[in-house]
């Protein structure tokens, strides 16, 4: 499996704007991706300016299919002035 972990820092003036985007995007992810089983859309009261994304794919092709598919294009084009900060872990491997 090859996880992918997102931090965005969102500008304040556009978190209400942003966050309908991001479901979108996630929900289109998991509709029309076989190899993504998982995007989770995450955020804390305490860090609103934060939205935190967990991606499971089945190999780092199929991520690349992800950053290369329309939904995300189209995503990464209109978040783009909304986003004060991007930082992408991914992982490899399962620790067992």
């Amino acid at each position: 499996m090859f996880a992918v972990c997102v931090t965005f820092r969102i500008k304040p003036e556009h978190l209400d704007e942003f966050m309908p985007i991001m479901r979108a995007n996630a929900a289109t992810s998991l509709a029309s991706e076989p190899d993504c089983h998982c995007f989770d859309v995450l955020t804390d009261p305490d860090r609103p300016d934060e939205v935190f994304l967990y991606e499971l794919y089945n190999d780092a092709d199929a991520f690349q299919f992800h950053l290369d598919s329309s939904h995300f294009r189209s995503f990464d084009g209109a978040t783009a002035k909304m986003i004060e900060s991007k930082d992408v872990l991914t992982y490899r491997g399962v620790a067992r």
